[in-house]
């Protein structure tokens, strides 16, 4: 292990042939593990293991207690409770918010060797959230819109990747520009107008774009434990830039034990799937006892060529494609024209954890990530045309690597300061590379990224007289960026130096932020109050070295901006109501990205530095309805209003008095990102749950968003009606489900200007204006526990095998697609 980690991470070749020494590493760790998994956990005989029927992962906090409750004991977190005080003839109940009540007398637990599993109730009353600010809270009582994404969905849904995971539960559109992607949309905004969480560890930095992202796939996620989305703006607490909500991913975590008795759990996985002939393999290992604990976690997966549907929507297929024969670039026919070529990449990610509990209560956890990839061939390039031919030979991002080291310290002894601390200090590097080749040209364009990012967060919380409660913190991170341009001729081997990206001097991206959250529960009233503020700060100082590609009028930038934002809501809570009221503001500064790109946005423009751009502003109001009746049914409706101040859009510019200019030997229009007047957003959603029968459920999602800005026009990150809707069946050890995903269509009218250029892309009307289609997929998806050890799970996705690419994406999603994945549990 120690030598992967020295060669993975010290490696700066990146190249296939080192991409690929690393897989060689991944095989040897992964036998490794596989010895490690042959360790069993010897349990006392008056202990009991407790785990979830399903995923054969531990439950905690399960009540256990006899008939008359005159002998309780709880779960800890690797899910063992003790029953030693439990009489032989006491009939012993396991009670869990979430699963089913289970009565076992103790000599049926003997027999089930002291281990019991728990069945997940098919509709769920409560939820635990950590999002809201930052500690557990009971989410009735946060007035914010939160999905809570459960190790359980992540297992039974089989995703491919962490975006994936988001798409597959129906409340959150994500969008793909090639398979190695996936950018979420939350209400009508994306990319670095929403907020990447991992770990308690801010991923927005300074190159975040405002177009689509595939930063997501840096948390893997077959290592996610659970994930929780926040919709809104109304998120003081991680920052005033998060205009369209949160996205909050928690890794696997080292469990520390009540016992000092060292303690091993792990799983396994081996996952393939046929549309793009998926080949997963995973495994993670906890080692811990009551004061230590350690968890490795490895991931490699190896994805070939996505293969479409076959029915409809021929607008979609790969008719062409290019290749080089006899050292020269020709276009070839495709055999299969339903073989998305060159979409295929390789993947790795690699965690481990250290954590110690010292000083009773408190702890520390030291983590160290890596997420690295090979080419991921930029897919919607590859599709772009100049005249008959294509545009691009080649188009792929290299090196796309992600590394954190990050300590986090949790002090739960309470002062007079506070009940509850938590501080996170982390470092991490990124690493983007962006190469294309055009069509028979020797020269292949080089441009890469690398960013430095430092941050501290420091969080607390207080109780106070009469069921009052603050949350407050503090926040700093910065961001260096380097950014260099060169060109290799692919023949010769000569390199010349060209453009960057951003500017190549030095550039500083500082920000800072200070909240305040207070929260009251009545008594004798169901209410809940809660509202916050957050004060801002951001700079921004960027400079140019050479400025011989460019005539740009300064050789500097620099911005200051700083801001109040603030929220306020309650929740009304009478029997199975709930009622919910939320206001809140958000403030986004521009980023380097935003400000000194220069970069072509689509074919025949391009994108150039604004030094004038200043700061949007959102102003949020929401309303939502919840009611719960018992397990059996339950529906929640949530309605949004936004209206955002200076929106950060891309209009056409002038340089120096020029509407065009040369970009990479191509006459280019001019294009800036700009502040409009202002733009709206609203929509409303709806999460609709029915136990039908003890062992049959339904379940559907709908949303819907629009967006204008003050020209009229679309917003680009506005998806169209979607939706899913659900048959879940489970019996004992076996889980089944049907579900029809919806997409409506999105008409020429209701397409952004940005989109309406890149017909490409789209179908086309009766008028001959781009559109996107409407579509809906069947599916099948099933899980079988043999035993508490082994699952296995498996699915059909896309039965119909529809040909159908979902909004403003690149690449055509997949067709039938046959999954099967096997995971062990120790």
């Amino acid at each position: 292990m120690k030598k992967l980690l020295k060669n993975v991470v010290t490696s700066h070749n990146q190249d296939k042939k080192s991409f690929f020494r690393i897989t060689d590493y991944v095989k040897r760790s992964f036998i490794l593990f596989l010895f490690l998994f042959t360790v069993s956990v010897n349990l006392l005989s008056q202990t009991v293991f407790i785990y979830d029927q399903q995923t054969g992962n531990p439950v905690h906090n399960v009540f256990v207690y006899n008939e008359q409750k005159t002998v309780t004991a709880l779960s800890n977190k690797v899910g063992i409770a003790d029953i030693s005080d439990f009489g032989n003839r006491d009939n012993i109940i396991f009670q869990h918010p979430s699963y089913d009540i289970l009565k076992l007398s103790k000599l049926q637990i003997s027999k089930m060797k002291y281990r019991v599993g728990l069945k997940q109730k098919l509709v769920s009353l409560s939820e635990v959230v950590v999002s809201a600010n930052k500690w557990e809270s009971d989410i009735r009582e946060v007035p914010n819109q939160i999905e809570v994404i459960k190790s359980k969905d992540i297992v039974f849904e089989n995703p491919q990747t962490s975006a994936d995971m988001l798409a597959k539960e129906n409340q959150v559109y994500v969008q793909k520009s090639q398979l190695g992607g996936g950018s979420p949309m939350l209400r009508g905004f994306a990319a670095n107008r929403i907020l990447l969480i991992i770990d308690g560890i801010r991923q927005n930095n300074a190159i975040y774009r405002s177009g689509n992202l595939q930063n997501i796939l840096q948390a893997d996620v077959n290592s996610i434990e659970s994930a929780e989305v926040i919709f809104g703006p109304g998120t003081i607490i991680y920052g005033s830039d998060a205009l369209g909500g949160v996205i909050d991913i928690h890794t696997l975590t080292p469990k520390i034990t009540s016992d000092k008795k060292w303690s091993a759990t792990g799983h396994a996985l081996a996952r393939v799937a046929s549309a793009d002939f998926e080949k997963t393999i995973h495994a993670d290992l906890d080692f811990s006892n009551n004061k230590w604990g350690f968890l490795f976690s490895i991931s490699f997966s190896d994805f070939d060529d996505l293969k479409m549907g076959t029915r409809h929507n021929k607008y979609a297929i790969r008719p062409e494609y290019v290749t080089r024969i006899n050292g020269t670039d020709s276009v070839v026919a495709n055999s299969n024209t339903n073989l998305q070529r060159f979409s295929g990449y390789r993947q790795l990610n690699f965690m481990t954890k250290v954590r110690q509990k010292f000083a009773g209560k408190n702890d520390w956890t030291f983590s160290l990530y890596l997420s690295k990839t090979g080419e991921v061939p930029r897919y919607d390039r590859l599709l772009q045309y100049k005249g008959d031919l294509p545009k691009y030979a080649t188009w792929y991002y290299l090196p796309q690597q992600w590394i954190m080291n990050s300590l986090n310290m949790n002090f739960n002894n309470p002062t007079r300061m506070y009940d509850d601390a938590r501080f996170n200090m982390a470092y991490q590097n990124v690493k983007e590379g962006r190469n294309d080749r055009k069509y028979r040209s020797e020269w292949l364009r080089q441009r890469n990224e690398t960013v430095d990012i430092y941050s501290f967060n420091g969080d607390f919380d207080k109780s106070l007289k009469w069921n009052n409660f603050l949350f407050y913190g503090v926040e700093f991170v910065y961001n260096g960026v380097r950014s260099e341009g060169i060109k290799e001729n692919i023949n010769t081997g000569e390199e010349e130096k060209i453009a960057s990206r951003y500017p190549d001097g030095n550039n500083n991206y500082y920000q800072a932020g200070v909240y305040l959250n207070w929260k009251k529960n009545y008594t004798k009233t169901p209410l809940s109050l809660q509202a916050g503020i957050r004060y801002s700060y951001v700079s921004l100082h960027s400079t140019f070295a050479d400025t011989s590609f460019y005539d740009l009028p300064y050789d500097a930038i620099t911005i200051r901006n700083g801001a109040l934002t603030g929220g306020a809501g309650l929740t009304y809570r009478p029997g199975a109501w709930q009622f919910k009221l939320n206001f809140s503001s958000g403030f986004r500064a521009p980023n380097l990205d935003d400000v000194a790109k220069i970069f072509d946005s689509e074919p025949g423009n391009v994108i150039v530095p604004n030094e004038n751009l200043k700061p949007e502003y959102l102003y949020n109001g929401e309303v939502g309805i919840v009611y719960k009746y018992e397990d059996i049914f339950n529906f929640e409706i949530t309605a949004f209003y936004s209206y955002l101040k200076n929106a950060m859009v891309r209009r056409d510019f002038q340089l120096n008095g020029q509407d065009s200019i040369y970009y990479d030997g191509v006459l280019s229009k001019v294009e800036a990102v700009v502040n409009a007047g202002h733009a709206t957003i609203y929509g409303s959603s709806l999460l609709l749950n029915i136990r039908i029968i003890s062992n049959l459920a339904f379940n559907t999602t709908l949303t819907y968003i629009k967006g204008r800005d003050d020209e009229g026009y679309a917003m680009r990150h506005a998806p169209p009606l979607y939706g899913a809707s659900t048959l879940t069946y489970e019996l004992n050890r076996l889980k089944l489900a049907l579900s029809a995903v919806y997409n409506a269509e999105v008409t020429y009218a209701n397409l952004a200007p940005t989109e309406r250029s890149k017909a490409y892309m789209y179908a086309t009307d009766a008028r001959g204006n781009p559109y996107s289609p409407g579509w809906w997929t069947l599916n099948f998806k099933g899980s079988y526990a043999f035993n508490r050890s082994f699952l296995i799970t498996f699915g059909v996705e896309n039965i119909l095998n529809y040909r159908y690419r979902p909004y403003s994406s690149g690449i055509t999603a997949p067709g039938i697609n046959f999954i099967v994945a096997f995971r062990y549990s120790f």
